[in-house]
């Protein structure tokens, strides 16, 4: 029997925020939190992915991703989510 993915983005897309779009790109990009990247990094690595996939796509490759790897995938998305909060807030330059 197949596992679940353990990730569940908001049904509703009136309320996806921001925050969980940029995330999700921040996901499926190719940037490691072993690079220890900055805030301009990742803000940079987040419009990439978005202008390249598409927030739909985006969604999709998170999903998959939790479907084939439930091991790692929510360790990914902590960091992720954490990082695009930091990077995002406070002024943009």
């Amino acid at each position: 029997m197949a596992r679940r993915p353990n990730y569940r983005r908001q049904e509703d897309p009136m309320t996806v925020t921001m925050d969980d779009v940029r995330t999700e790109a921040l996901f499926v990009s190719d940037v490691q939190r072993s690079q220890q990247p900055t805030a301009e990094l990742i803000r940079a690595a987040v419009t990439a992915t978005v202008d390249r996939l598409g927030e739909a796509r985006c969604a999709e490759l998170v999903a998959q991703e939790f479907g084939e790897h439930p091991d790692c995938a929510p360790s990914r998305m902590r960091w992720a989510r954490n990082a695009v909060r930091l990077a995002f807030s406070g002024p943009m330059p």
